[in-house]
């Protein structure tokens, strides 16, 4: 008995493998990743080209940061086929953010985020540039169609949900989440003069 336990019991024999065989797997691995890396959106291409290399630019601070404080293990990528669209238009911003149907974010853009400074974030054109982007953001998970709710009177409120048709998602409704005041506070009391 003693000698049965002093043995392991799960042995398991490796098959030896042709180290032909790895390095082909490897060179299509580094083959895949480079075309992956050359090949990019059309509408991402047809963003104006100083927003185009912002964009670029901070991708690429991501992945230099992204190499130095170590490796996150990355969640299997979800495909998510319906979403909810939220837009936030108000009268100095707009904010797009693309979520599944339970709220969990896919994707967002901001005004900002695309280089827009000043009183130019807030125009439809500005709305409908991070639109494009935000939709570019969920391709990976595969979104096709949403439900737009907006919140806010901004300027880009209408635009921001005519870039989500023209960018290839199907919008199925529009909802208003504006929020109204119902009589709201308590008014101040009358002037004594």
């Amino acid at each position: 008995m003693d000698e049965e336990k002093k043995q392991p019991k799960n042995i398991v024999e490796t098959d030896k493998v042709d180290e032909n065989d790895i390095e082909k797997s490897m060179t299509s691995v580094t083959e895949i990743s480079d075309v992956a890396e050359k090949e990019t959106s059309p509408a991402v291409e047809e963003l104006p080209e100083e927003i185009r290399k912002k964009l670029e630019k901070s991708a690429a601070q991501r992945k230099e940061s992204f190499g130095r404080k170590g490796k996150k293990k990355k969640k299997g990528n979800k495909k998510v086929s319906v979403g909810i669209a939220y837009i936030k238009a108000t009268y100095n911003n707009t904010i797009v953010t693309l979520t599944d149907v339970s709220g969990n974010v896919l994707s967002w853009a901001n005004a900002g985020l695309a280089g827009f400074k000043g009183p130019k974030k807030s125009t439809p054109y500005a709305a409908q540039i991070i639109t494009r982007i935000a939709i570019e953001k969920a391709k990976e998970y595969g979104l096709t169609e949403v439900s737009a709710m907006v919140k806010g009177v901004g300027p880009g409120r209408e635009s921001a949900v005519r870039a989500l048709n023209a960018n290839g998602l199907i919008v199925t409704r529009i909802k208003d989440i504006t929020p109204i005041p119902h009589n709201g506070c308590r008014p101040k009391k009358p002037r004594k003069i």
